[in-house]
């Protein structure tokens, strides 16, 4: 499809989009791309990977893999990092399958908690927490919901999930039944977020389709009787879950009070941001064979659905697709968040420029990432400044989800390498090849999580794959620009300051971040924002935009840099 000018309509986008909507098109247009494939890169390795030996993380990812080929066995699963201790060094946290209708491991399999030793070494702490989940898990959202300080920990599983409560001493309690968040089904990503701007973190919980063992269908070799995995076109879609924090240790579900449970899921990946800038928080949820949600907040605790009429719920051919990784930033610094989205082979991923008005245009084809991405499958992903030059690059972690997709389509592979496109200001680039040896890496790669474990400033990565060993890789390119690291405490707002927006200048640069919750697949990341300076060596100044109920705006000055600092909402200064 040719590029159309966003400019000389006789009538606005977003009806035109609305009468595309309505003559089943939608999502067709692209608006002008900012960006060209341009741009300098480093010759040397981005990121190093880090082995199993040399970090102590023995831990592997097992999916239980049977001839039945039950779908939940191929898109596990996810991981974090989280300072769950609060001793400033980010720990890491990996979910595995577990018993359930369909599977009795034997011997039986846990999730992994691992203690950062602080000198790039891990230790398993999972009996001593009390974490290791008690299903076939999925994915992990860390949050503090009861703003004791320290962070909590919800497990998404199959057949129901678990809420795991920091107890602020090293171990957790499994509160599930007290909070009433159990989410009975087949949960995958969640996140925590404030949608009603009452200063508490609520939970968004995606379910994917209607699922048990006695449900389980066939695909595969009618004459051999070989299965495959099955796409989940032939399951039911259900809805998701919203629970709201009562600030008491408990939640309402309040999915159908809210209009969640108007639209039917088969939902993997979840952002929440706001993205129409009206002061109220979103949700971008990604669908498998039908089409993504865009929920706006209107207030009042309603959420109406206009994925299509907005251009994100599916395909320039109006097709549903297999949305799996989602994220959400302000890639150009216009002031609004756009979107990304991955999908399976043959339908290309998507680049979402926020085209203001709650519409957005596909604009991965001017930028390179279409093409590179035809033949992939993605899940883990996530915008992030990997080389601190103060613009948002952008992750992409792959694998097919059959295992046995190279008999039967051809140029496509079951384990697929990581993609990394740099933001060079006018275009992104691809500089995977550049980037080091574990983008030519083949990997069954599912969840991402993005952290700096090791506190130097340089955002490192955590890539789990399905049934196999998680790969720990240290930012190198980072080291090479200046930053300054800000961990951000809500007082009034929600504790962990998700929704806020911190701008700074430093010289001839002037650049803000948007704080999402959530992104990326089945995973969760470190809180704290890394602000890149490049080779600059002074802040100006720094002012955090505080989400609501608070809404204040902090301007702070005589800041440091290349360290991490904490903000307290207020305080107007920084320790």
């Amino acid at each position: 499809m040719r590029r159309r000018s966003a400019q000389g309509h006789p009538f606005s986008r977003r009806r035109f989009l609305q009468l595309l909507g309505a003559a089943g098109i939608g999502g067709g247009i692209w608006a002008p791309s900012l960006f060209s494939a341009a741009g300098a890169v480093a010759s040397t390795a981005a990121f190093e990977e880090i082995s199993a030996t040399a970090s102590g993380i023995a831990w592997t990812h097992v999916s239980g893999r049977s001839p039945m080929a039950h779908l939940p066995e191929t898109v596990g699963a996810g991981c974090a990092f989280v300072d769950y201790d609060n001793d400033g060094w980010m720990d890491i946290y990996l979910v595995n399958s577990g018993p359930c209708d369909f599977y009795e491991p034997s011997p039986p399999l846990r999730n992994a908690l691992y203690h950062n030793n602080r000198d790039g070494t891990f230790t398993d702490v999972t009996q001593k927490a009390g974490v290791p989940g008690n299903a076939y898990g999925m994915g992990v959202a860390a949050g503090d919901y009861d703003g004791d300080g320290f962070p909590d920990l919800y497990i998404t599983q199959y057949p129901y999930s678990t809420l795991y409560h920091n107890n602020g001493d090293g171990t957790f309690t499994d509160v599930t039944a007290k909070a009433g968040v159990a989410a009975a089904g087949w949960a995958t990503s969640a996140v925590w977020f404030d949608y009603d701007n009452d200063g508490r973190l609520d939970l968004f919980v995606c379910r994917f389709v209607d699922y048990s063992k006695a449900k389980l269908k066939f695909c595969g070799d009618l004459i051999t009787g070989e299965r495959h995995y099955c796409i989940p076109s032939i399951y039911d879609a259900m809805p998701c879950w919203l629970f709201h924090n009562n600030g008491d240790g408990t939640f309402t579900d309040v999915s159908k009070a809210s209009g969640i449970t108007q639209s039917r899921a088969k939902a993997w990946g979840v952002v929440a941001a706001d993205l129409n800038n009206d002061g109220r928080m979103d949700l971008y949820v990604t669908n498998d064979t039908v089409p993504n949600f865009l929920f706006a907040n209107r207030g009042k605790g309603r959420f109406e659905e206009i994925g299509i009429l907005a251009g994100v719920g599916v395909s320039s051919f109006g097709k549903a697709r297999s949305g799996m990784g989602v994220d959400a930033a302000d890639y150009d610094q216009d002031g609004w968040i756009d979107l990304f989205e991955a999908n399976v082979d043959q339908e290309m991923y998507s680049l979402y420029h926020n085209d203001k008005d709650e519409v957005f245009s596909d604009v991965s084809n001017p930028n390179g990432i279409g093409v590179a991405t035809r033949l992939m499958s993605g899940w883990g992903l996530k915008f992030l400044d990997y080389d601190n030059d103060g613009d948002l690059d952008l992750l992409l972690c792959n694998g097919h989800p059959d295992d046995t997709v190279e008999k039967r389509i051809e140029g496509v592979k079951f384990r697929e390498p990581m993609l990394l496109f740099r933001n060079a200001g006018k275009g992104f680039q691809n500089v995977s090849q550049e980037s080091g040896a574990a983008f030519s890496k083949p990997l069954a790669a599912r969840g991402l999580a993005i952290g700096d474990f090791d506190n130097d400033g340089a955002v490192d990565l955590l890539i789990t794959q399905n049934n196999g060993a998680p790969i720990l890789l240290r930012n190198l390119a980072g080291r090479d620009n200046h930053w300054l690291g800000v961990r951000l405490v809500g007082t009034k707002s929600n504790i962990d300051a998700v929704g806020a927006k911190i701008t700074y200048q430093a010289g001839d640069l002037l650049r803000h971040k948007f704080k999402v919750g959530g992104g990326s697949y089945l995973s969760s990341h470190d809180p704290r924002m890394v602000l890149g300076l490049g080779k600059r060596t002074k802040i100006d100044w720094l002012e955090v935009g505080w989400p609501q109920p608070s809404g204040k705006k902090e301007r702070i000055t005589d800041l440091p840099i290349d360290r991490y600092i904490t903000i307290v909402e207020g305080e107007g200064k920084w320790k």
